[in-house]
């Protein structure tokens, strides 16, 4: 398993990295090609690898008019057909959901699969129709980004101690040298991505050089479920990142508080641009309306966000052999549309954070991840299986007379859901719903009679409840 890490530029030379810039604006140019050529339909079906590209490029003489050296553009035709390829397969995804919606026939079913993993949709209206919905014409939008190969490169320490990465510039045999902030040298094929004066060195590594990678995990099965006030809870009822509210929440009103004072600004800008006052509205855009700051500051809260989740599951697998989860990468709709407000207090990207916290960490320290389908489990009773009504963070069971926590309630449940035979991970929630109910009556129909009239006790013995003896 691989992860990334990022190293930074330290004081870096502003002729250098003005030449940077100008390498990675030549290149967006390459990727530009890439995405305008083969990155839309008409370029389904080609069957072209990027090395096949490169050939094409080298005999028509494309790679002359971009004016960079030839293993800095290769190696940007070899990026962008991935980017293609990825962004081709997800849409495929949300076509094969289409197709699920659409028709229950399994041999239709199987044709529609096949024909669109052969990329040979194009002939099939509906399959066509649905593609050029979630695959639209392909557009590069990067440009500010340099791959350099692994034999391409190379690192030094000076007499300071400090670690220079020198890589190849806009002319043969000239590297341009960074210095860097840390003293790990990057290794394998590195992408650098110029940002506000500064040159961010990402690469790979192997997980198990990591320290992280070489604790034990425990050796317990525990359900989580994501909160919102924390990171995780699991089901023994322990909460995990309990930081993670206070950070979404004072964001979110940073945010608010940050682009109110903005959208002034920039309504200030305007009238005076309006009044033939350019050059104030030019001082307002330059020195108030700028995105470094911004950009930075929104590099560090995510980066806080992170460092909350990853420690919450860290702690989660160091008790958990198999950890029981919902399947975070979902899309799940809402019925009720909030407001910007509340959006960013929810934050729906942490779902995919704590997504990617919970597989790189269980898969790197050797515990189990076991999705479940966590329908309903928030509004089900742990004990009795009743529904019930959900306040904030309290759950209210009418049946059980008892108020549970609901995080911990609903970890419980998925806890219980890895060994449910009858629910299984992608089961419809109307169906879920279906059995929920179903057992919370025959669970009602083994109670003893309350009432103490023989009549009643009668009919209830010869026709119990009818929807227990439904589907």
């Amino acid at each position: 398993m691989k992860v990334t890490r990022i190293a930074y530029s330290a004081r870096l030379n502003p002729g250098k990295y003005a030449a940077l810039v100008e390498q990675a604006r030549r290149l967006g140019r390459v990727r530009s090609e890439m995405w305008q050529r083969y990155g839309s339909i008409n370029g389904v079906g080609a069957g072209l690898r990027d090395r096949q590209v490169r050939d094409r490029w080298l005999a028509d003489g494309t790679h002359v008019r971009f004016g960079v050296l030839a293993n800095a553009w290769k190696e940007t035709v070899r990026d962008a057909m991935a980017d293609i390829a990825a962004n081709l397969a997800a849409a495929k995804v949300e076509v094969q959901w289409a197709i699920g919606r659409r028709t229950n026939a399994g041999a239709e079913r199987k044709r529609m699969f096949t024909t669109l993993r052969a990329d040979q949709w194009a002939s099939d209206p509906f399959l066509a129709r649905q593609m050029r919905k979630h695959w639209k014409r392909g557009r590069n939008r990067t440009h500010d980004q340099i791959v350099v190969c692994a034999d391409k490169y190379n690192t030094a320490v000076d007499g300071q101690s400090r670690l220079w990465l020198a890589v190849p510039g806009l002319e043969p045999r000239k590297m341009v040298k960074i210095p860097l902030s840390t003293a790990v040298a990057p290794t394998g094929t590195l992408r650098l991505i110029l940002r506000g004066g500064r040159v961010e060195v990402h690469y790979q590594i192997d997980a198990a050089e990591m320290r992280s990678s070489q604790r034990p995990c425990g050796d317990a099965t525990v359900g989580v479920d994501k909160g919102y006030t924390e990171a995780l809870t699991d089901s023994d009822g322990q909460p995990h990142g309990v930081q993670l509210g206070v950070v979404l929440s004072s964001e979110s009103d940073r945010l608010k508080e940050r682009n109110r004072r903005r959208a002034k600004l920039r309504s200030i800008a305007n009238t005076a641009a309006l009044r033939g006052n350019h050059a104030k509205a030019h001082r307002i855009k330059v020195n108030n309306l700028g995105t470094v700051k911004r950009d930075r500051q929104a590099a560090r809260y995510r980066a806080r966000v992170r460092t909350e989740i990853f420690t919450a599951v860290h702690e989660v697998v160091e008790k958990a052999a198999t950890v029981v989860a919902e399947d975070l990468t979902k899309r799940f709709a809402g019925r009720k549309t909030l407001g910007k407000n509340i959006n960013r207090r929810l934050a729906g990207w942490t779902k995919g954070v704590t997504a990617e916290a919970l597989r790189n960490v269980s898969e790197r320290r050797g515990s189990a991840l076991v999705h479940v389908n966590a329908a309903y489990t928030s509004q089900t009773c742990h004990r009795c299986g009743a529904f019930g009504r959900r306040s904030g963070d309290r759950f209210h069971c009418t049946p059980c007379g008892v108020v549970w926590q609901a995080d911990v309630n609903a970890a419980i449940n998925i806890l219980h859901r890895a060994g449910d035979p009858d629910i299984a991970l992608h089961t419809p929630h109307h169906k879920v719903k279906q059995i929920l109910q179903d057992r919370t009556d025959r669970h009602r129909t083994r109670l003893p009679v309350q009432d103490s009239s023989p009549a009643i006790a009668e009919r209830r013995a010869n026709y119990p409840n009818r929807s227990a003896m439904s589907n």
